[in-house]
């Protein structure tokens, strides 16, 4: 009896934990899952005008809407198991405040476009508003992580916009390797497009050929960190039946004493590809910038220029980090153009002003073709932003962005861009 007696007293026990541990096992898993989720909501209210009285643009006078935007960002942590799960979601909102026909166009908000060109649709009036809205289900095993879904790419070949009232996002797949120490590696496939001024996705369009599309983007690439100062990138990339590019990459920076030199090399090639959609494609653009920083100041000069038959393709609507002269308005990308670059950065905090910081830039091309004769073109911008620091509205940032354009093609154009951004953490 008592060996039955103690038998059955351990058993008890056995029975109770095992059960305990299949009912906390979930919970333990989904821990990490909401412990080390965020979500943000940032309120942008974004004003934008644009002078086309001296321009090549169709007869409109000037761009000139008002628009607000939200934008909610929420990201879960893991699931704590072998492979990870987890899961992020986008919705944005955009609302019109203030626009008309004849001042439509500014990319704030759907319907000024015809197929992101200068060719009007019928009724060029703004949507009252639009939204969108979209999620992607992540798995992350060791140091890397796969993607699918809403995705919102930073890498040299496809770095999402995000300069007007929502961010531009695509569908696809992106897996992210960094088991090895010092080298990172990225292959991934976008399938679809949500546009800046849009709502809903499309096939992905080609920049410099309007009328071009594709529904399949693929990339592979990679960085490798040399040294703390110094890294190679080398990407491939390929729009099916479109173009195909690849870019070549080196960063370095140094120490001298009180200042910190810096700069960056690009080469990217870029041909056509399957069917031609945009027909026969060259273009080899070569481009650096090299940088000098002293206390509050950075000074940096750049050169750019394209060695190829044709203008530079690219997706509609992203940024080009792999390009120097690529900037807020004018990319300097024509068929054997050349340009140069300017630019000076101030950080005020050491000037007894925290939060407040600015740049002013200039870029001058030249040697294209324009109806047979010579072209140049130039862009001036001037950039201040300015972070409340304290108080109940801490972190609102208000930026003016200014720039002034003329060249051959696009004539005399003037631009201002006032934004405020608010963000709130909701988690």
């Amino acid at each position: 009896m008592k060996r039955s007696s103690n038998g059955a007293g351990f058993a008890r026990p056995l029975k109770q934990l095992s059960l305990l541990s299949i009912v906390c096992s979930p919970l333990t898993t989904q821990a990490a899952f909401f412990e080390d989720s965020k979500a943000t909501l940032t309120l942008r209210n974004f004003y934008y005008n644009h002078d086309l009285r001296d321009s090549r643009a169709p007869a409109q006078s000037k761009i000139e809407e008002w628009a607000q935007g939200f934008i909610l960002k929420g990201q879960s942590g893991y699931t704590d198991t072998a492979i990870g799960v987890g899961f992020d979601v986008y919705a944005g909102l955009g609302l019109k405040l203030d626009s008309s026909p004849d001042r439509s166009g500014s990319a704030l908000l759907p319907g000024a476009y015809k197929n992101a060109g200068w060719g009007r649709d019928a009724d060029t009036r703004s949507a009252d508003s639009y939204s969108e809205a979209t999620g992607a289900i992540k798995l992350k095993y060791s140091k890397s992580e796969l993607k699918v879904g809403g995705l919102f790419p930073k890498i040299p070949l496809v770095f999402s916009g995000d300069s007007r009232l929502l961010p531009q996002f695509f569908e696809g797949a992106m897996l992210d390797i960094k088991e090895l120490k010092n080298l990172d590696i990225s292959v991934g496939q976008m399938q679809q497009v949500n546009q800046r001024e849009f709502a809903g996705a499309r096939d992905i369009q080609t920049g410099n050929y309007w009328h071009v599309f594709s529904d399949r983007f693929d990339y592979l690439g990679g960085t490798w960190r040399i040294t703390s100062q110094t890294s190679l990138g080398v990407w491939r990339g390929r729009l099916e039946n479109v173009y195909q590019q690849a870019l070549y990459t080196v960063t370095h920076s140094q120490k001298f004493g009180d200042w910190t030199l810096g700069g960056t090399l690009n080469y990217l090639d870029s041909s056509d590809s399957g069917s031609e959609k945009a027909g026969k494609l060259d273009s080899r653009m070569g481009s650096g910038i090299v940088s000098a920083g002293y206390g509050p100041h950075t000074f940096r000069v750049g050169y750019q220029y394209n060695a190829g038959d044709s203008a530079l393709p690219f997706i509609t609507d992203t940024d080009l980090p792999g390009t120097t002269n690529a900037i807020q308005v004018l990319r300097f990308d024509r068929s054997q153009e050349r340009s140069w670059q300017a630019r000076y950065d101030l950080d005020f905090i050491q000037l007894g002003v925290p939060g407040l910081i600015a740049f002013a830039r200039y870029v001058h091309g030249d040697n294209f073709r324009v109806n047979g004769q010579d072209g140049k073109e130039w862009e001036r911008n001037i950039d201040i932003t300015y972070t409340l620091q304290a108080g109940p509205l801490k972190g609102l940032a208000m930026r003016w962005r200014n720039v002034e354009i003329q060249g051959d093609v696009t004539g005399r154009r003037d631009e201002n861009r006032v934004i405020l951004a608010y963000t709130i953490p909701l988690r």
